[in-house]
């Protein structure tokens, strides 16, 4: 069970009015209960409309491993790199699987059996455009066209621009699938707030160009796995969002929700060492529940 402190409510208001306490109270119980429930060992949670100060944190300066929640700020790089005339979409990459390591020395091969897209495997030794591979990398996940992505921008400087957006102690160190790097612990994080803080920044058009920022929305809107925020959400409403697992590890999911009526806002949860993935699909999906009924009052 999450520790109670870790379930403090920081601050809830909305359209710059204090929300009255009982209504406060409601919220934040429900929400506080129904991760009470859940077999995690930990839980982070960011929420904020996009129309004023509203928010809503909960352990959402907790880090986790961030699993493939890093692809963001590597998008976001991509489209940076992109608006400074530094590469073009239309750039071609030669496909290949084995990179060197964070780990000085050391080497690593991606493969399709822990992949979550096995479609690029079949273009080793040709080359695939710039725009192929960040398509696959948001929609599909695919651990290959990051690292191949990564290893065109760096890590570095992913993580340097997601640190001047806000996201303060976001870490991209490395591409996927690093197995030397996470042997010696060198590992992706974030917190819920960290891709909060970056989402926000490519819905108000910060991330990069307004035009870059607009593609990244529609890119994201593109994603193939809905099991967790888009499925607590009314059928059709409009989501743009990134998800993250690593078997009993994590399980994440960051999210733009567009509700039919009311203002747009940004919601993360992090879930740390649920077992079995139905179960934290399941907790994601309520708590995205719980905030949109709020969200819609």
């Amino acid at each position: 069970m999450v520790k109670r402190h870790l379930l403090a409510v920081l601050l809830l208001v909305t359209a710059g009015r204090p929300v009255p306490a009982q209504q406060k109270s409601t919220v934040a119980d429900g929400l506080r209960e129904r991760i009470a429930r859940a077999p995690a060992r930990a839980v982070g949670l960011y929420y904020r409309s996009l129309a004023g100060p509203d928010s809503l944190l909960i352990g959402a300066n907790l880090r986790f491993h961030a699993a493939s929640t890093m692809k963001v700020p590597v998008m976001i790089q991509l489209f940076r790199d992109a608006d400074a005339g530094l590469l073009r979409l239309d750039d071609s990459v030669t496909v290949h699987v084995a990179f060197p390591s964070l780990v000085q020395g050391e080497a690593f091969t991606v493969g399709r059996e822990d992949d979550s897209d096995s479609t690029l495997y079949g273009s080793v030794g040709s080359n695939r455009s710039v725009r192929e591979l960040l398509e696959l990398m948001i929609t599909r996940s695919s651990n290959l066209a990051t690292d191949l992505l990564i290893e065109r921008l760096g890590a570095a400087r992913a993580q340097a621009s997601a640190r001047a957006l806000g996201a303060w102690s976001i870490q991209v160190l490395r591409g996927v699938e690093d197995g030397p790097a996470y042997r010696a612990g060198l590992n992706n994080t974030t917190t819920a707030r960290d891709l909060g803080v970056l989402l926000v920044a490519i819905a108000q058009g910060r991330a990069a160009s307004r035009a870059a920022c607009d593609s990244m929305l529609a890119i994201l809107g593109r994603q193939e796995f809905n099991e967790g925020i888009p499925a607590g959400l009314p059928a059709g409403t409009r989501v743009a969002h990134k998800t993250g697992w690593v078997g009993e590890v994590v399980y994440h999911d960051a999210a733009i929700v567009y509700p039919a009526r009311g203002d747009p806002y940004v919601l993360t949860v992090l879930t740390g060492a649920i077992k079995e993935d139905s179960v934290a699909h399941n907790l994601v999906a309520d708590l995205s529940r719980l905030v949109y009924a709020n969200a819609n009052r």
